[in-house]
């Protein structure tokens, strides 16, 4: 059975995310699409609109095989080290092919770039540094080193998002020595971060959960732009749960965080840098909402997403030691769903994977799957009551979601 992998947040599962599976397996010739998904917290530092379990039900009613969960240590990560998690897993897993969408959507200019990349190492991460140390963010920084070096062919675009995450698949493959092969799909119509609805049909994730938060918050907003099942799964955890998940909801428990420790201890969770715990001690004081605390926190050198990733360490009480950056690869596949043809290739190819399969908590044990653990309660405590409890309970009670 041919597999194709596709590296995803689903958040939620929408119209755009239905194109790139099907095209993925369309047109390699793929039996199956294995999904390597973010789990309850993901790589722009905020919690997933509803949790795991859900966002699984989504893909696997729209045409994903397999979903394994992408570990937090990788999901909230950088471009660079969410690759080499998400290679590691559909490698191990025994894809053939990582089909990413892309702005750009020739794989030829992505091969020219990594290879001028390489040739040129020495002097771009210079130019990073020297960027980065003018106040520049570190996506910007990139973008802007990558121009000074005045490439003369055609290459791939750094300053857009999903350009630079698939040139980070693509060197995780060759860093990783991964059989896989590498392939794109230009993405259709929206912008990743485009807030507002610019097709009939397809939609950014983003412009859908800023309508799923507007002051109307009404569902019949998003449903064109999303596949009926995703839809329904929205009204059935929005029914059972009490709502979706926002930063807004965590703001009272990191406020109180952030209030609780002192300067020498918050330099020790991971990604703050000297001099930005006193910024963040500084606004917490003051801010009544997320959004306010933001806003004062915002600055050049930091990208929103950067310090949402902050917070989210904060919150999560991640340190710096726990997060080691050499590690690169992942130690285990947690299933979180299959079809009927996702499980026949688990049958067939699962004594060949290069990773233990993991469907309950109580057969395996680490580092990362504690740190998914943590996550997973503190997910849950974003709502109240019995939706708690039961966000609680399915971490260590739901077996990964079969369907057929």
């Amino acid at each position: 059975m041919k597999a194709v992998g596709v590296v995803v947040e689903y958040n939620p599962f929408h119209n755009g995310h239905l194109f790139h599976v099907h095209q993925a397996k369309k047109q390699f010739d793929a039996d199956i699409a294995i999904a390597a998904m973010s789990g309850n917290f993901l790589q722009r530092g905020e919690p997933a609109l509803v949790s795991k379990w859900a966002r699984t039900k989504m893909a696997l009613a729209a045409g994903v095989d397999i979903v394994f969960e992408l570990p937090y240590r990788y999901a909230t990560q950088h471009a660079e080290v969410f690759a080499e998690g998400a290679v590691s897993i559909l490698s191990a897993a025994g894809a053939d092919i990582l089909c990413f969408g892309s702005e750009s959507g020739d794989l030829e200019t992505f091969k020219r770039t990594i290879a001028f990349l390489a040739e040129n190492d020495d002097r771009f991460q210079e130019k990073i540094r020297l960027y980065s140390a003018e106040g520049n963010s570190y996506p910007k920084s990139i973008a802007l080193a990558f121009q000074s070096l005045f490439p003369s062919e055609n290459f791939v675009d750094l300053s857009q998002p999903n350009n630079i995450l698939g040139m980070h698949y693509m060197q995780a493959i060759l860093r990783q020595e991964s059989p896989m092969e590498a392939q794109t799909i230009t993405r259709k119509s929206s912008g990743y971060h485009d807030e507002y609805f610019a097709s009939a049909t397809i939609a950014s994730a983003t412009s859908i959960r800023k309508a799923l938060f507007g002051a109307a918050g009404e569902m019949e907003a998003i449903r064109q732009y999303v596949p009926e099942s995703t839809y329904s799964y929205l009204i059935q955890y929005k029914r059972e749960y009490g709502g979706f998940h926002s930063w807004e909801n965590y703001w009272p428990l990191l406020k109180y965080k952030l209030m609780q420790c002192g300067p020498d201890e918050i330099k020790e969770f991971y990604e703050v840098e000297e001099g930005l715990e006193n910024r963040l001690i500084a606004a917490a004081s003051t801010a009544n909402t997320f959004q306010q605390f933001m806003e004062a926190i915002k600055t050049k050198r930091y990208t929103w997403t950067r310090l949402q990733r902050v917070c989210l360490h904060i919150l999560t009480n991640t340190r710096k030691k726990q997060m080691e950056t050499s590690k690169r690869t992942a130690d285990y596949l947690r299933l979180l769903g299959a079809t009927e043809k996702g499980r026949a290739y688990l049958n067939y190819r699962k004594k060949d994977f290069s990773l233990p399969v993991i469907s309950r908590l109580s057969a395996f044990s680490g580092p990362d799957l504690e740190l998914d653990i943590k996550a997973a309660k503190i997910y849950a405590l974003a709502q109240n009551g019995n939706s708690q409890e039961k966000l609680l309970a399915e971490e260590f009670a739901q077996p990964p979601i079969m369907r057929s």
